[in-house]
């Protein structure tokens, strides 16, 4: 019998430069005027941050540049409160500025770049907040001069970073370049061992998944690891998965998820959004799949970028991508039995929760799937006493009989009751945390998130969000 929740906690850790390659802070009089460092990547998650004095952001100019070892420059400028972007290859520049979102509300005490996918954006610190002033897609047909591929890796091994400024002060007290964070997190998912119990680091903490949201939609976004006590639930930023496909060259930014302890080895579903075009006309031909990683290397820490195989995953009638799976080994039979959930949409955006299972992750069939929903994701098995059971969440866009709650499934994905807990805005995932060895029946966890956007009006949907810590009542 799971519990009543209510929430207990908000928390947003945005960072632009999540984790530093290097970080240089400055005095006074002695700082010097720029400063470059090379910056190898494993994806195109890339930020550079500089803090500025007093003045600098109406004083003279001030430039953050990735640059490539083909002289590819991907620049971001501030002059007079006015940003803009450019971006120099093959011997052209272009240049690059939102007439509506370009010019700081307020003077601005940091500035930033940013590379998320193919993405380039600027970002300034105003009231202490950051504000996505510029953003230029690196990959759009049609646009001025040829394109920068920043998904290659060998381009992504060679990338320096930079800054000049041009005032007759000193303007910049720090600088750092690294990998980019997030401005929001969602799809939060527990990582667990094989047999769907979570796993715990040294000290018992739990870990959890997430979608680290970029500047922009989903395109933008990445994986990223983070631990968090059961105690007291504040998450700690641990590591970074970007994946390679075996249809396409490049490091990509899939996300939305599950990380599984399986023995001596590591195995990482994750979805194919990394490429998903936010502009509807493209989405005819647009596709989502789920591919598998597995790697005995430390996944919890550090930075790593994993090959992938697809995951042929079954669906009742006609589907046009599936996402957000979870998988769990029961004990049945010799070897064990896979159970994976997942979503399946019959188009964007249409879409219900599914369950397969079988004897491998290569021989599944279909279980049940919930083909009275339209808009229900985040499928996650969670064992309930003696029984699994399969949770999710129903959106707002689904039938109002089933909107805004977390329904509870059995195996054949036929509803047999509701979770009990407040819904936040956009399709927050049911993420539970059951008891500790020792702990009170009812000492459950519940992290997921909302939809709260963040970085100002220029960048549109998919900063969310928030995360949401539930507590039994």
């Amino acid at each position: 019998m799971l519990p009543r929740f209510e929430i207990v906690d908000r928390q947003r850790p945005v960072a632009v430069v999540g984790v530093p390659f290097l970080s240089e802070q400055y005095d006074g009089r002695r700082a010097p005027s720029g400063a470059t460092a090379a910056t190898p990547h494993l994806a195109p998650y890339a930020a550079i941050e500089v803090g500025l004095r007093p003045g600098a952001g109406s004083a003279g100019p001030t430039t953050l540049s990735l640059t490539g070892e083909d002289d590819t420059r991907l620049s971001v400028h501030l002059h007079d409160r006015k940003v803009s972007l450019s971006v120099a290859r093959d011997g052209s520049e272009t240049r690059h500025r939102s007439r509506r979102h370009g010019r700081c509300a307020t003077e601005p005490t940091r500035l930033a770049l940013a590379l998320t996918g193919r993405h380039l954006a600027v970002l300034t610190l105003e009231r202490g907040s950051w504000v996505v002033r510029g953003r230029v897609d690196l990959g759009r047909t049609g646009r001025r001069g040829s394109q920068a591929d920043t998904r290659d890796v060998d381009w992504l091994a060679g990338l320096t970073s930079s800054w000049a400024t041009a005032g007759s002060t000193p303007g910049v007290t720090d600088w750092s370049a690294g990998a980019f964070g997030q401005l929001g997190l969602r799809d939060l998912r527990l990582v667990t061992n094989a047999d769907g119990s979570p796993y715990r680091a040294k000290g018992g903490d739990v870990l959890f998944t997430a979608t680290s949201a970029g500047p922009g939609f989903f395109d933008t976004a990445h994986t990223s690891v983070w631990t968090c006590p059961p105690d007291a639930p504040t998450l700690r930023h641990t590591a970074d998965l970007y994946f390679e496909r075996s249809d396409r060259p490049g490091a990509w930014g899939d996300h939305a998820t599950h990380l599984v302890r399986d023995g001596d080895r590591w195995l990482v579903a994750t979805s194919t959004w990394a490429d998903f075009p936010s502009e509807r006309r493209e989405r005819k031909t647009a596709t989502v799949g789920i591919t598998l990683a597995e790697s005995t290397a430390d996944l919890t820490q550090g930075q790593h970028r994993l090959p992938t195989r697809p995951l042929s995953l079954p669906t009742r009638g006609p589907s046009v991508g599936v996402w957000d799976p979870h998988l769990v080994r029961t004990p049945t039979g010799g070897a064990g039995e896979w159970l994976v959930g997942y979503v399946s949409a019959r188009r964007f955006f249409d879409f219900h929760p599914v369950l397969a299972s079988g004897p491998s992750l290569d021989d599944l069939t279909l279980r049940g799937a919930a083909t009275d929903r339209r808009a229900t994701e985040g499928t996650t098995l969670v064992r309930v006493g003696p029984e699994w059971r399969v949770l999710a969440s129903d959106g707002r866009d689904s039938p109002r009989r089933v909107r805004a709650r977390y329904p509870v499934f059995d195996l054949g994905l036929a509803e047999v009751g509701v979770l009990q807990a407040p819904y936040p805005t956009n399709i927050p995932w049911p993420s539970l945390v059951p008891p500790a060895a020792g702990a009170p029946e009812d000492d459950w966890l519940l992290v997921t998130f909302n939809g709260r956007p963040y970085g100002g009006p220029l960048v549109g949907y998919g900063t969310h969000g928030e995360v949401v810590v539930m507590r039994p009542r």
